[in-house]
């Protein structure tokens, strides 16, 4: 008798997540599956759960795989899943809430400090053969005030990093519980105008879409840095490239886009008041068991609430 059927839509799964899935045939997508790619699989082997890694969850695919009872994301954000369409089939969607925590605050605090410091400008300068220590000045981070857009696991996970830096924490979000003392609970204009980092932890919704767009970028202190190691979706991009041009904006630090991968050539690109990094801030070894294993039990959790 066969087993019932795991979709993968990726190349791998950490061990410890495949053993969790002892009881199902994991099929595997690839490294970089296209849409056609994971409709074809869904189609041929009607998965009983999916594990979301890379690419999206449509409609079309959940109609192909009749015996489809659970989305499960190798991560935290379900945006890349019609969460409509799985509510009117009955298929649950779950989320690796906070496995990728420590990984996500940590990639935000490099960007941040990279932006603060120069970073990258400075090891391309000494590199050059360069020493810049008689003309140039960096930020100093102690004593300013950022400001959070979402206070999940990740955000206050940052939170309390920025607090041990000596920072002043504004945070916004109207779902958020247990806020922790040092954070200082506020409306999204207040970010706007007291905050000299703005860092996004949200997940991006229809009502988010392009939160920060020109309004946005008008509202806030000149030469804010900006953050993102949410969702691309959450920044107009044109907006944001305005703000910098304009000084609104002195850095931004990003690891998600609007299009991913990001288009060749991008508008980004060259500019250097922009650090990129390619989505990357929850890829770490252990973010990648945690995840996987967070995601396996997901499924096998639903699975057995069904039956």
């Amino acid at each position: 008798m066969t087993k019932p059927v795991i979709l993968v839509t990726g190349a791998d799964l950490a061990q410890a997540a495949i053993e969790i899935l002892g009881n199902y045939e994991i099929i595997y997508a690839g490294k970089a599956p296209q849409e056609s790619d994971v409709l074809a699989l869904c189609r041929q082997h009607n998965p009983l759960g999916i594990i979301l890694r890379y690419g999206g969850i449509t409609a079309e695919m959940m109609d192909v795989a009749p015996n489809l009872r659970v989305i499960s994301k190798h991560g935290s954000g379900t945006d890349s899943i019609d969460k409509s369409a799985a509510t009117e089939r009955g298929i649950a969607v779950r989320a690796a809430i906070g496995a990728n925590a420590a990984a996500v605050a940590e990639h935000a605090l490099a960007l941040m400090t990279a932006c603060a410091k120069s970073i990258v400008h400075l090891n391309e300068r000494t590199h050059a053969g360069h020493w810049d220590k008689a003309t140039f000045k960096t930020q100093e981070l102690s004593g300013r005030t950022i400001g959070l857009v979402g206070l999940g696991a990740i955000g206050q996970r940052f939170a309390k990093i920025c607090d041990a830096m000596n920072m002043k924490v504004l945070g916004f979000d109207p779902y958020a519980k247990n806020i922790p003392s040092y954070v200082t609970s506020v409306d999204l204009e207040s970010i706007q105008e007291k905050s000299d980092v703005i860092s996004l932890h949200c997940p991006l919704t229809p009502e988010n879409s392009q939160m920060l767009n020109k309004d946005f970028f008008a509202k806030c202190k000149r030469g804010v840095i900006i953050i993102n190691t949410a969702r691309g979706g959450l920044i107009d991009e044109s907006a944001l490239l305005e703000a910098i041009a304009s000084g609104t904006v002195s850095m931004a630090g990003l690891d998600s886009f609007a299009v991913e991968p990001m288009k060749t050539p991008h508008i980004f690109h060259g500019n250097q008041n922009i650090i990129l990094t390619p989505h990357i801030g929850g890829v770490t070894n252990d973010a990648y068991i945690n995840m996987g294993v967070g995601a396996a039990k997901n499924i096998v959790a639903c699975l057995s609430e069904i039956h």
